[in-house]
């Protein structure tokens, strides 16, 4: 039986176990597609009462555990607990799916993220899984999902997990995230300029398919453009400065609208989604050229 020392371990080592290539492929597949379920979903997890004055939102979702119960017990921790504290349980709730988007798409610590995806998925099937017009096996299929990539290689792939176990130098996956960040910012930057610096900024995606890529205004744009650039420099040079650049950009721009979202107009005119992916961005600069290059300068030191 193993040590629960080791089990920790083996929870956040990377998740780039041998397996076929197809394999692996296929289960980057999946980790992003489910990254892109969270990244969408966190952007009507709003700030600060999260629905409660309206009855909707995270509020109204969460109540539907005590209106329709599927546990009984658990529909009384929602009712005497979670719904009179909404308020820091729906904080918790951005930070934990944030967090699910950022490293699922990314492919950092997957493990973990598997495993806390297994919970949150849990968590909401519990509270609207018998609610009407609700499908019960979307839940199944959602714990289903983060239980095969909890034990697949999915981070072999478009990973940082690959760059952490030294089995890419992460250039390519820097640049298809600067790919993504230099399309997303020029359609954005060319979508806003009827009202350059709208408030609720121009979305990239659509409810539709269900797919976004976040709402961002011309200065929200900019600094998507800014940090590709930085990024594309950064993975092609043996310095850091242009990486831990990306890196602090990354994380205020995303700070920044977490701190106004639901309390005033967002500078960047943009959402939570917007915000996973200013800290997307900022990950992967940190793993793909910070991180490496102190690695890079210890090893001079010691030689």
């Amino acid at each position: 039986m193993p040590s629960p020392a080791s089990a920790v371990g083996w929870f956040l080592a990377p998740a780039t176990d041998d397996a076929p290539r197809y394999h692996a492929v296929g289960a980057t597949i999946l980790r992003i597609t489910v990254g892109l379920m969270w990244l969408y979903n966190v952007a009507w997890k709003r700030p600060p009462d999260f629905g409660e004055d309206s009855g909707s939102g995270l509020y109204g979702f969460t109540e539907l555990a005590v209106e329709h119960p599927v546990f009984p017990p658990y529909s009384w921790v929602v009712e005497h607990i979670v719904l009179p504290f909404i308020q820091p349980f729906g904080w918790g709730v951005l930070v934990v799916e944030t967090a699910l988007a950022v490293l699922l798409l990314t492919g950092t610590y997957v493990r973990l993220a598997a495993l806390l995806g297994i919970a949150q998925s849990l968590a909401i099937g519990l509270s609207v899984a018998y609610a009407p017009e609700e499908w019960p096996w979307a839940y199944w299929l959602m714990i289903a999902a983060h239980i095969a990539l909890l034990v697949s290689s999915s981070g072999r792939v478009l990973a940082v997990d690959a760059v952490r176990a030294r089995l890419s130098d992460g250039r390519v996956l820097a640049t298809v995230w600067a790919g993504a960040a230099l399309l997303t910012g020029v359609l954005v930057v060319i979508g806003s300029f009827a009202d350059p610096l709208a408030a609720r900024g121009y979305a990239f995606g659509s409810s539709d398919p269900s797919v976004s890529l976040g709402r961002y205004n011309v200065l929200g744009g900019v600094i998507l453009l800014v940090l590709a650039v930085l990024l594309l420099l950064a993975a092609r040079t043996t310095s850091g400065a242009l990486g831990t650049v990306a890196v602090v950009l990354g994380v205020l721009a995303g700070l920044s609208l977490h701190a106004q979202l639901g309390f005033t107009d967002p500078l960047l005119g943009g959402n939570a989604t917007a915000a996973a992916m200013y800290f997307s961005l900022a990950l992967v600069a940190a793993y793909v050229s910070v991180l490496p290059s102190r690695g890079r300068e210890a090893e001079k030191v010691s030689a």
